[in-house]
């Protein structure tokens, strides 16, 4: 529950005790057979739960790039007419949650500039952890930023190397940069994709008869009928253009350690990232988590939406019968009001309703993702006592989340880490909880696949990238 100070305080909000997505790209490509447009709002559609702060598209007729961006959802964004007015055939888009620069329209993605070959626009997912010493020394040098996002700091260095041609200038930007992105860029003539050396943020390429698209997660190219060609490889720039598609590896030390939060939480179950489904990703950690932490009872639940998959692999490999325990209410937004004190104490049920017919009189298992803070977990396990479950026992699809992340999602600060000053007992007993188990990392790693990195770094506090100090998220303001 959050605090509220008056009858109209917003004051429950489900994935408060979640790391909060970070943003996500899509760009397309078109030798004029496709309205770029459209097939860029439906890619964002798709993608839209990794970001719902803000919205916005840039497209490219031949000549002029034209933008339309604001804050909301896409839906809110976007019109009809809007649409029929970007007339274009290569496009980006970008749907955001704030990592670095508060939240406004300003700050909003893509953004666009004029530069010495044209006019440019960029999207990114991520988090430059060396923008801020960039940002100064471009500062020093007489560049004035309209905005405080990192994005914008990339955009200056492209700028500044235009003389070279956009390829030798978007090389040399990128080299200049340290952190997490996965990037899409447009021009006049072309669309640009960049991932990080260490592919920390997804970004794949898809493919419409002779069309490519570029996507964030391949639920995108499945919103748009592409076909999905490969992912973009750590370390890779690839150019789409008239001539067709061309790739150039900027990085020589290149690992791909993809986030493990991607297939833990952030991505939708419907995408395959690094070759590895999500859906199944979070069936096997759920099995993985029953042979670590078993417990005897009569029903698994899982919360909804993330935590169901590991929820049926826990029930599969347990025998423990696998139950529908909350009704999810689709109509509520992220926070609601709640307009007096008796209905604050209820206010979780609007959102979240326990299906008391399979659990009263029950031993429950509930599986969730992750706990972050552990307010939500507290409260889910009240309601389902409230609702009449004998036992409830909390099992979790991740370890202990003790760290930050500072490679483009917003976490809350190590001191509001419930597992990064308390025991997995003392975080039980503050839950509620008859018993409380997580997922180990090496249990992780084994449904997840061995075969290949991931970045553990908000469980283990060891970075892929050399990690700045705590920051807020408006540092560059």
């Amino acid at each position: 529950m959050k605090p509220c100070n008056n009858s109209n305080s917003l004051i429950f909000d489900l994935e408060e005790d979640k790391f909060k997505d970070e943003c996500g790209v899509f760009g397309v490509f078109s030798n004029g057979s496709i309205e770029a447009a459209p097939l860029t709002y439906y890619g964002l559609y798709a993608i839209q739960h990794r970001g719902q702060e803000s919205a916005g598209i840039v497209v490219s007729d031949g000549e002029q790039l034209k933008i339309h961006k604001s804050m909301g959802l896409v839906s809110e964004v976007f019109n009809e007419e809007i649409i029929n007015n970007l007339k274009g055939y290569s496009a980006i888009g970008h749907v955001r949650y704030s990592t670095t620069g508060s939240s406004n329209q300003i700050n909003a993605q893509p953004i666009l500039g004029k530069y010495k070959l044209g006019s440019i626009a960029i999207a990114h997912n991520g988090n430059l952890v060396n923008a801020e010493v960039i940002r100064g020394l471009l500062e020093d040098g007489g560049v004035i930023f309209q905005t405080s996002i990192d994005s914008e700091v990339l955009l200056n260095l492209i700028a500044r190397g235009a003389k070279k041609g956009i390829k030798n200038a978007v090389v040399d930007a990128i080299q200049a940069v340290k952190g997490s992105y996965a990037i899409v860029i447009l021009t006049e003539h072309s669309l640009i994709g960049v991932r990080d050396p260490n592919g920390i943020r997804p970004l794949c390429i898809g493919k419409i008869n002779d069309s490519y698209i570029l996507a964030s997660e391949s639920c995108a190219l499945d919103a748009v009928s592409a076909e999905f060609v490969r992912d973009v490889q750590p370390g890779e720039i690839v150019i789409i253009n008239k001539d067709g598609i061309e790739s150039v590896n900027f990085s020589e030390k290149t690992k791909c350690e993809t986030c493990s939060f991607e297939y833990i939480y952030f991505a939708r179950p419907d995408s395959t990232i690094d070759n590895i489904n999500v859906y199944n990703s979070r069936v096997k950690t759920g099995r993985k988590l029953f042979e670590e932490c078993p417990v005897d009872a009569d029903v698994v639940i899982g919360v909804p939406d993330s935590g169901i998959p590991a929820a049926v692999g826990y029930a599969e490999a347990s025998g423990i019968p696998y139950g529908i325990g909350f009704i999810k209410n689709k109509y509520v937004g992220r926070t609601f009001i709640a307009p007096s004190q008796e209905m604050r104490e209820r206010a979780v049920s609007v959102k979240l309703n326990p299906l008391k017919v399979n659990v009263e009189g029950k031993r429950v298992v509930i599986v969730d993702d992750s706990i972050v803070r552990g307010t939500t977990s507290k409260r889910l396990v009240e309601i389902l006592k409230k609702a009449g479950a004998t036992e409830v026992h909390f099992r979790v699809s991740s370890p202990v989340v003790k760290y930050p992340c500072y490679f483009g999602i917003d976490t809350p600060y190590r001191s509001e880490l419930v597992g990064a000053k308390s025991s997995v007992e003392e975080i039980r007993d503050y839950i509620g909880a008859d018993s409380l188990g997580y997922i180990s990392i090496e249990g992780l790693l084994e449904a997840l696949g061995k075969d290949k990195g991931f970045c553990l770094g908000c469980f283990t506090g060891v970075y892929p990238v050399s990690a700045p100090m705590e920051t807020a998220k408006d540092h560059l303001e």
